[in-house]
């Protein structure tokens, strides 16, 4: 399989590529470098149109194809991206800025992950029976829904993509597909990789668009019944204005402002380590990162001096360089917001410690778009800048005195998505998860994820559960049946 990339891409319907009806495109930008390196579809209505007849026309063969067979195509899904595991890392890489190791590390073999636990996990999928003593028995189907768009977002392209479509997949619907417009190359070849394992044609259906024209068609059209949607908090807002009064299902991943709680007792070289990792990890441009550092006020001082120390270190360069740590912000609109939200930090009262400009990087990479990682003390605590997600290399430091302290600073933004706490105490470390509004809190660690488990925010972070059996339950309907004796 040629998985070379062309200029033009394409749309992936019904088993075809093809160009968007309208013959318009977008240009795409390698982030790394500023430069155009092709031209992706910008389609509207009529794309989604065809491709929710194509999904129709597959959906019935589809739905009732056995669970076997159902297995041997998404496993051959993850076989074909663990082979083809370099030219994908390469494509990512160029399409979001991140370093190639990471992507060649993470993003990629997370992708194939995602196909071969669901489609494991359609092998192994139990519904429920109630007996009702002698007089019946309830039990209930979970049944496929038809057509569910999965819209994915720039950040993790193909990690992303993969989280939402393997699931669909797996539970026997038929799946209209958007990529970020940012980052589309990495969708386009996992249409081509689906083509190759024998994926029915119509099944999966990859449109390309921007979010206001492509995506938005997408949630409003009739025959698609349940939306999966990971991006800003803006657009999930939107996303469900337009969904709920048509009585569509909704899955909404939306953004985080996470704390990272530190206590004095922590294992310190562990917790530096860690926390340099969730604070900067693809430029801070997960919506799990630690964006703001607690720490315990005894150990600050400490804490502030050889966090700096690690963050100067980092190495910020070309991607494709195996040195590379920190590569660039993925284009220049979110170069600039970023910007603008470190000067907005300085207004506010903030003293940048170090970062807080724009980096030239020499060579091949010259008009990239690079922030230096950049931490900030001294904000108020209700201040924009550590109430309001900025999604890229800048963090916060504020100290505690207490417990209680730390849970009020921690729970004191509308977001609700994470939260990782550093101690050795046992009881207070299940105490602190207990108390915090976060939909996954993580003890001592960062970033540990089990596929069965489920994954989703609370507040402003979202709605809904993505992940393990949460994701089959939400791509499936439940149809209660009674046989009385």
């Amino acid at each position: 399989m040629n998985l070379a990339i062309p200029y033009h891409l394409e749309n992936f319907i019904g088993g075809n590529f093809i160009g968007p009806l309208s013959g318009e495109f977008l240009d795409n930008y390698n982030p790394a470098t500023g430069s155009i390196v092709g031209q992706t579809p910008n389609s509207h209505k009529k794309d989604i149109d065809l491709a929710v007849k194509a999904a129709q026309q597959a959906f019935p063969e589809w739905s009732n194809t056995s669970n076997e067979k159902r297995f041997l195509v998404l496993n051959k899904i993850a076989a074909l991206i663990e082979d083809h595991l370099e030219e994908l890392a390469i494509a990512e890489s160029n399409d979001n800025g991140k370093p190639l190791w990471l992507s060649k590390e993470v993003d990629i073999p997370r992708a194939a992950e995602n196909f071969r636990f669901f489609a494991t996990a359609i092998m192994h999928f139990a519904s429920e029976s109630h007996a009702m003593q002698d007089k019946a028995i309830n039990y209930t189907l979970r049944q496929p829904i038809g057509i569910v768009g999965c819209i994915s977002p720039w950040n993790l392209p193909l990690y992303l993509f993969t989280w939402k479509i393997a699931p669909a997949l797996a539970a026997g619907n038929c799946v209209i597909a958007k990529p970020s417009e940012v980052t589309p190359i990495t969708a386009f070849l996992l249409g081509k990789i689906c083509k190759e394992a024998g994926l029915p044609d119509g099944v999966l259906n990859i449109v390309h668009g921007n979010g206001s024209d492509c995506g938005e068609a997408i949630v409003k059209h009739p025959e698609i019944k349940a939306i999966s949607f990971t991006g800003s908090t803006l657009a999930g807002e939107r996303i469900a204005s337009i969904a709920a009064p048509m009585f569509k299902k909704l899955s909404l991943e939306l953004g985080g402002k996470n704390p990272n709680i530190i206590f004095a007792d922590c294992d310190w070289e562990k917790m530096l380590k860690e926390t340099i990792r969730s604070s900067f990890t693809n430029q801070g441009q997960i919506c799990l990162c630690g964006s703001r550092i607690l720490v315990e006020r005894k150990i600050y001082d400490a804490f502030k001096a050889a966090f700096i120390e690690k963050t100067k270190a980092l190495v910020q360069g070309d991607p494709l360089l195996p040195s590379t740590q920190q590569g660039a912000v993925v284009s220049k609109l979110h170069f600039d917001k970023v910007m603008r939200c470190i000067a907005l930090a300085k207004e506010e009262g903030g003293n940048v410690l170090c970062g807080g400009e724009a980096v030239s990087v020499e060579g091949r990479c010259k008009g990239g778009y690079y922030i230096a990682p950049t931490i900030i003390e001294g904000l108020p605590q209700q201040c924009k800048t550590n109430t309001e997600e900025i999604f890229g290399p800048v963090v916060t430091l504020q100290a505690f005195d207490t417990e209680a302290e730390a849970l009020a600073i921690a729970n004191g933004t509308s977001y609700g998505l994470a939260a990782s706490i550093w101690t050795q105490d046992i009881s207070r470390a299940h105490r602190m998860a207990g108390q915090i509004q976060a939909g996954i809190v993580w003890i001592n660690c960062w970033l540990k994820r089990d596929l069965r488990t489920a994954f989703g925010g609370m507040k402003n972070s979202g709605v809904g559960r993505e992940g393990g059996w949460e994701a089959m339950r939400f791509f499936t309907e439940p149809k209660n049946i009674c046989v009385q004796f």
